[in-house]
């Protein structure tokens, strides 16, 4: 798996260097010394056309890393964990990665994808900065199957509208679940029957409502304090 980028690279060359098989470095100075000293032996250089090439167009910024290909958590292990994520349908690659990161710095301990069927897990890693190399992740297509599981073991379900709750009202169980609808239709109908309650962020002034990003970092930093 080729991720390219200064942030999440450095990060990959710092927290994981055993997954890293070659550096590719295209622009001059771009290593601190200490990981150029830590990967010389990985490292090969690149002309600029050839790291474009590399990264498909993309903004690497002068360097790109082969990495192990990621595994994904099982649902057996995720449900270990007292507050998940989950994603009802999502599929932008960069607000997934955002969500990831937010989940990883703020409190949430595990991130489920569902809807779909598999996603750009090097694109993913992008945008959440390295923490996708961090935070349990795993894609499950069907949402119905993971909640069923994830109730058998206690989890309350709280889903995120605009017509919910307000946010700074309520507290929550040890075991809780954040569901996140996707970009255009919001949670999905089967997602809605099984949620149990609906929670939103209140507004200062007459506004549609928040990029899912940004609504997940504010409620995935709520329920990680407002424990009951």
């Amino acid at each position: 798996m080729i991720i390219y980028g200064k942030q999440v690279c450095l990060y990959a060359l710092e927290k994981h260097p055993d997954t890293i098989s070659t550096v590719y470095v295209a622009k001059k100075g771009i290593l601190p010394q200490k990981l150029f000293h830590a990967h010389h032996d990985k490292i090969k250089f690149l002309e600029e056309k050839w790291a474009q090439s590399m990264s498909k167009g993309g903004n690497h910024q002068g360097i790109l890393l082969e990495v192990t290909e990621l595994e994904e958590s099982t649902l057996s292990e995720i449900k270990k964990n007292d507050f998940i994520v989950l994603l009802d349908g999502l599929t932008d690659v960069g607000n997934i990665g955002a969500i990831i990161r937010s989940a990883y710095a703020l409190g949430a301990q595990a991130v489920i994808a569902t809807g779909v069927k598999q996603l750009n897990l090097a694109a993913i890693t992008r945008s959440s900065s390295g923490a996708l190399l961090d935070m349990p992740f795993m894609v499950k297509q069907n949402i119905m199957d993971v909640i069923h599981e994830l109730k058998q073991v206690g989890f309350s379900f709280y889903g995120a509208d605009m017509d919910g709750t307000a946010i700074q009202e309520m507290t929550f169980p040890q075991k809780r679940v954040l569901v996140l609808g996707s970009e255009g239709k919001g949670l999905s109908k089967k997602a809605k029957t099984k949620i149990d309650t609906v929670i939103s962020i209140e507004m200062q002034h007459q506004f549609d409502s928040l990029n899912v990003s940004a609504a997940a970092a504010i409620l995935i930093h709520r329920m990680s304090y407002a424990i009951k």
